[in-house]
């Protein structure tokens, strides 16, 4: 199994369960906020969202400069139009990974701000911990939030409180 095949089996899951989470983000909450250090909810979805944005970067540049180089601008309007944002970043991805080699994902990739170096690593261990682990991440404050905000939360990995046998 090539590297690709395997990151294809993992993300179609996460590309799901990300699904999942972001029609259950209520519009009318989009301002709120559990903590005044908190992003705002809206804010939130749309970085989980767009994520996969930047899984693709990664697949397809050698290098971002977080100075110059910019994601599209989403701003969160609806759960409907969150979803869709992601569908469209976790296309990008697949398809991307689909002709990505494993000498590419051996070769460095860099993430820089000016002329700061943030990273500079094989682009294997930058889309796992930049782009999947990151994702991951914020899909599950977004899942605290949803609690908070008494919305059902899916099961994602096994069954919720909400859902104890899928849903």
């Amino acid at each position: 199994m090539t590297i690709a095949e395997v990151l294809l089996a993992d993300l179609a899951p996460e590309a799901a369960n990300t699904r999942r989470i972001l029609e259950r983000v209520p519009a009318d909450k989009a301002d709120w906020k559990p903590h005044d250090k908190s992003m705002k909810l809206g804010a939130l979805a749309a970085h989980v969202a767009g994520l996969a944005h930047f899984g693709h970067v990664i697949l397809t540049t050698p290098q971002m400069n977080m100075q110059t180089d910019k994601f599209p601008k989403y701003v969160f309007t609806t759960s409907e139009e969150a979803v869709q944002v992601a569908a469209d970043a976790f296309e990008k991805v697949r398809g991307a990974l689909a002709v990505t080699s494993d000498d590419q994902f051996q070769e460095h990739w860099k993430l820089l701000f000016g002329d700061m170096l943030i990273a500079d690593a094989p682009r294997l261990q930058l889309y796992r911990s930049m782009f999947f682990n990151h994702l991951i991440h914020h899909r599950g404050q977004l899942t605290v939030y949803l609690r908070l905000l008494d919305v059902k939360v899916p099961g994602i990995y096994g069954p919720s409180a909400d859902e104890p046998f899928g849903g």
